[in-house]
């Protein structure tokens, strides 16, 4: 194995991310986010883009998830072992937090892509002798704790990230902040400039707070305010201490409280929101910047389901690192990619039965939805109207739930909670199960294996939605509000369904719930029930135009290669 000093040889990207999912025995990731920042690496493997990560490592994870007899959510800590998957490199650096100083180490993970590219990842941790207690715990759980624990995190994270890369010798030509977890970092490239940071926000030393954003890259991911980071000043002067000046922050980052995003675009070249919608919403958000759009996307081949990898191999090769190929689906005979779905299907069935001992029937229109359990997701909105559900779907339906809560979010355990009693409710009619412990291992079976992909966020609340990705690279056709990458995605009944009324705008966007479950159930007993069993051939012509009008473009390949173009080099 090369040393890991050969990674210091050539200029990089720094991407830098509050979590990072590479594979489900790595908890270091929560959902979406971290997710889509593994899928990013990958592809910048893929098509060797010169680049180094950095993350935290939590030794404790997230958390596994399990259910109680009345289908509450109980929480347990995560075991793994980081010297199992990557290398303890041996420079360490410090950081002041509060009134101490914090050492910090780096793990090594060499992302390695059949193409050649490699790319290294920095898991940073502070669990080490020497220590304080307190502070050894601070990289031990993912968004676990109070608003300080958050804000010491950030800390490792943008100004640790930014140290441990100097000490380690990383020349950084771009600092691509993955949302505003890491904004922090760019307090660490002020402070390394060449003019007192005092200095730089008035008129006369200005250049200087340009130099820093001319290195800077923002993506943000979520149009939920609650879902930027802000801290009360008093909190940032007592965890800051020394770094920077509080008037000085203000100016950047939001006069009555510490605004992440904020500090991130005052200090950005370049911003993007993860859909065209998102770029809207964001601009309202954040009127007075400049933000561009990259619709986010999936790597191809980590969610292929095995029966499609082999499909695809015969009749497109060398689709994984082109996945434009996919437009050329349409070579590929009904009756093999209906066998390549039906054994999807059959292996997440069997999953199904060995976690939960429930048997679904492999004839009947199988619905998933799985994903992060927040309330503004409506988990639950399809059983509203549960007496006209079963009068559309009894003996055609069938559903399988799954994704978790936060561990503080009580309503979003109520949505859990209410999804898992229509088991009951249900019983003899339609059958439902809700996985447990939703993770990257759990996707790669589920969202394969179902007929039918499910998402009815409020609107314009979801960014972007890559699992609707996954599930058309499999074949499978999504139902969905018209929001996140849909609105891009969609073309009503050949790569699927859109649910509700047309985007309006953003300001009148609340409050359509009646709309969007009135046209679920009409276009569900209308148009999607009777197409699945009794036209086959029209059902699989969905199929290939999700796979050739959707999984060819929504990748994280085209996604990384407009990142090159547009963020990068420009």
């Amino acid at each position: 194995m090369s040393s890991w000093k050969s990674y210091t040889q050539d200029t990089r990207i720094a991407y830098f991310s509050m979590e990072i999912g590479l594979r489900a025995e790595i908890p270091t990731y929560s959902g979406g986010l971290g997710v889509l920042a593994g899928d990013t690496i990958k592809s910048a493997a893929d098509l060797k883009v010169p680049m180094v990560a950095t993350t935290l490592l939590y030794r404790k994870g997230y958390f596994e998830q399990h259910f109680n007899a009345d289908g509450w959510q109980q929480e347990s800590e995560t075991s793994w072992k980081p010297e199992n998957y990557m290398e303890l490199l041996p420079t360490k650096t410090l950081v002041t937090i509060g009134q101490r100083d914090v050492k910090l180490q780096a793990w090594l993970y060499r992302l390695k892509s059949p193409t050649g590219g490699t790319v290294p990842i920095l898991f940073l941790d502070t669990d080490i002798p020497g220590n304080d207690e307190e502070d050894r715990r601070i990289t031990h759980h993912l968004y676990g704790g109070d608003l300080a624990y958050r804000l010491k995190q950030e800390v490792i994270l943008g100004i640790g990230g930014a140290r441990i890369l100097k000490a380690l010798g990383f020349e950084i030509r771009r600092y691509h902040m993955n949302e505003g977890h890491a904004a922090l970092l760019t307090l660490e490239l002020l402070k390394n400039s060449r003019l007192p940071v005092e200095d730089t926000w008035d008129e006369r030393g200005s250049w200087n707070t340009r130099q820093v954003t001319d290195q800077c890259v923002f993506t943000t991911h979520t149009p939920v305010p609650a879902g930027h980071d802000r801290f009360p000043y008093p909190l940032v002067a007592e965890t800051l201490r020394e770094e920077i000046s509080i008037d000085f922050l203000k100016g950047l980052a939001g006069k009555d409280e510490f605004n992440m995003t904020m500090l991130a675009m005052n200090l950005s070249r370049y911003i993007n929101g993860v859909a065209k919608r998102h770029g809207e919403v964001s601009k309202n958000m954040f009127p007075g910047f400049e933000i561009h759009a990259i619709t986010n996307g999936i790597h191809p081949f980590t969610w292929c389901s095995p029966y499609f990898v082999e499909l695809f191999d015969r009749f497109l090769p060398g689709w994984a690192n082109e996945p434009e190929l996919l437009v050329r689906v349409d070579n590929i005979p009904d009756d093999d990619i209906w066998e390549a779905h039906t054994g999807a299907k059959a292996l997440f069935f069997q999953y199904i039965k060995e976690k939960t001992g429930k048997t679904l029937d492999p004839e009947l229109l199988t619905i998933g939805f799985a994903r992060r359990a927040a309330t503004y997701k409506r988990g639950d909105l399809i059983f509203n109207n549960l007496s006209r559900l079963l009068d559309i779907g009894a003996g055609k339906l069938q559903f399988v739930f799954g994704g978790k809560a936060h561990p503080h979010d009580n309503e979003g355990k109520q949505v859990i909670q209410r999804i898992i009693h229509q088991v009951e409710k249900m019983k003899g009619k339609i059958d439902l199960v809700y996985l447990e412990n939703y993770n990257m291992d759990v996707a790669s079976r589920f969202i394969p294996g179902v007929d039918l992909w499910l998402n009815n966020p409020v609107r314009p609340l979801e960014a972007s939605g890559t699992s609707g990705m996954k599930a058309a690279l499999n074949g499978v056709p999504n139902f969905s509000v018209l929001d996140g990458w849909w609105i891009e995605g969609h073309i009503e009944g050949v790569t699927g369904w859109s649910i509700g009324p047309p985007p309006a705008q953003i300001e009148q966007e609340a409050g359509r719930t009646d709309e969007d479950l009135d046209d679920m159930y009409q276009k569900l007993s209308e148009v999607i029930i009777p197409l699945y069993y009794t036209d086959r051939s029209s059902w699989i012509k969905v199929m290939k135009n999700a796979i050739g009008k959707n999984a060819y473009y929504f990748n994280t390949h085209v996604m990384m290669r407009r990142y090159v173009t547009e963020a990068y080099i420009r």
